[in-house]
C-alpha cells in the first residue's frame, strides 16, 4: 500500500523532470491521486507511463500558453497549446466557472489538448461555487459504432456534479462504453479475461481478450450490441464527440490523437488535438441555491428509500461509491498492481528519481 502524499509527490516529481511549471505538475498529479482515492485507478497511476512515452515522443507540450480563441459573455473557445490535458481542462473550467458568475451559466470548447484523467474532478469544480458541473471529452478511437468493426470514437465519458445541502453531492462520471479504455490495462496488468460485451475482435465477432485491441480489435457501445442497446450508446458517444470537437475546433472520431503506443498517428487531421466541453451553471440562475439543494436532499432521499434486490444491501445514488472509496483509500492507502510498480520504477530511474 501507498500513502497519498508518497504518490502525490512522485507523480508531481515525474512531471517536474518531464518539463511542466510547479503550478503545472501540482495541477496534474492532483487529478491523477483523485482518480486512484475515487476507486478509478485506471485513470491513475497506471497512465503515468502513456504520459511520458508521449512527452518522450515530443507529442505534448509542457510549457503551454493556455489561451481563449474566441469569446461571448456565456462561452469560450480555448486552445490549450497540446498541453498535458489536466492542464488545459482545468483552465478551461475554472473560465467556465467564471463566466458563470457573471451570465449565469458558463460553456466552454477546448481544442488542442490531451487526455485530462477523470472527467468528474472538473465537474466537481464548479460544487463548491454553488454550481452544476459537467464535462465531457473525446478521446482515443478505439471504440466501434453500432454494426461497425471500424474504431471511429473513444469511451467519451460524460460527467456531471449537482450539490445537496445536507447531503454529499450527486456525481456522475461514467463512459458511453461499458468499461473505460484504462479498465481494459487494469484487467490485462492481472492477466484477467474481460466479460463478453466489452469488446470484439477485428472481425466483429465478441471477445473476453482484454489485448484484443492492440490486435485490431474495438470496444463496444453502452450496451454492447442492438438488442441490448449499443445504439444509445452510439448515440451519447456522438453526441460528446462533438460537443467537444465540432464546438472548439478539435480533432473528431477517428482523428483523436491517440494516446497509446498501439494506435498509429495519422498524417489526416480535421482539427487540432483532443476536445473537451465543460459547463457550470449557477444555481441561484434558476432558483435560491437554498431551496434547491434542499430539493436535492429530498431526491437523494427518495432515491435511497428505494427497495433494494435480492442480494444488494441497499440501492446507491451516483457518487457513493467514489466518496466512499476516497475515504477508505485516504485512511488505508492506495495499493498498485505488480506490473504498474515496475512501470513506476522503470519511469523513476530513467528519469533519475526514486520509486520504491
Amino acid at each position: 500500500m501507498y500513502q497519498y502524499n508518497y504518490l502525490f509527490d512522485f507523480t508531481k516529481n515525474v512531471f517536474l523532470k518531464m518539463g511542466c511549471s510547479e503550478h503545472d505538475s501540482t495541477i496534474i498529479a492532483d487529478v491523477f491521486l483523485v482518480a486512484e482515492l475515487r476507486g478509478h485507478s485506471s485513470h491513475g497511476m497506471i497512465r503515468i507511463k502513456d504520459y511520458y512515452e508521449l512527452w518522450k515522443s515530443r507529442r505534448i507540450n509542457t510549457d503551454p500558453q493556455v489561451t481563449i480563441v474566441h469569446e461571448s459573455p456565456s462561452t469560450a473557445v480555448v486552445d490549450g497549446d497540446n498541453a498535458v490535458g489536466m492542464v488545459a481542462a482545468r483552465r478551461s473550467m475554472e473560465i467556465a466557472i467564471e463566466k458563470a458568475k457573471n451570465a449565469g451559466t458558463g460553456w466552454v470548447a477546448t481544442r488542442n489538448s490531451n487526455h485530462f484523467g477523470i472527467a468528474g474532478y472538473y465537474s466537481m469544480m464548479a460544487l463548491e461555487h454553488d454550481m452544476v458541473g459537467i464535462c465531457l471529452t473525446n478521446a482515443n478511437p478505439l471504440v466501434a459504432p453500432t454494426f461497425s468493426i471500424s474504431r471511429m470514437m473513444g469511451t467519451n465519458p460524460i460527467a456531471v456534479a449537482i450539490p445537496a445541502m445536507k447531503h454529499p453531492p450527486f456525481v456522475a462520471d461514467f463512459a458511453t462504453t461499458p468499461v473505460a479504455r484504462g479498465k481494459l490495462a487494469v484487467a490485462e496488468k492481472k492477466g484477467k479475461k474481460v466479460p463478453f460485451g466489452f469488446v470484439q475482435d477485428k472481425n466483429g465477432e465478441p471477445s473476453d481478450d482484454p489485448t484484443i485491441l492492440k490486435s485490431g480489435g474495438s470496444m463496444l457501445t453502452l450496451g454492447g450490441d442492438r438488442v441490448h442497446g449499443s445504439h444509445k450508446g452510439y448515440c451519447l458517444s456522438a453526441i460528446v464527440d462533438i460537443f467537444s470537437a465540432v464546438f472548439s475546433g478539435a480533432n473528431f472520431g477517428p482523428f483523436v490523437p491517440p494516446s497509446v503506443a498501439y494506435l498509429p498517428v495519422l498524417d489526416k487531421k480535421v482539427g487540432e488535438g483532443t476536445g473537451h466541453f465543460f459547463g457550470a451553471m449557477r444555481i441561484d440562475a434558476f432558483q435560491p441555491a437554498n431551496e434547491f439543494k434542499s430539493k436535492m436532499d429530498e431526491w437523494i432521499e427518495t432515491f435511497r428509500s428505494a427497495k433494494p434486490a435480492k442480494g444488494q444491501e441497499r440501492v446507491l445514488i451516483p457518487g457513493d461509491p467514489e466518496r466512499e472509496a476516497e475515504v477508505r483509500n485516504m485512511r488505508d492507502g492506495i495499493k498498485l498492481l505488480p506490473a504498474i510498480k515496475d512501470d513506476l520504477v522503470e519511469i523513476a530511474k530513467e528519469l533519475g528519481i526514486e520509486f520504491i
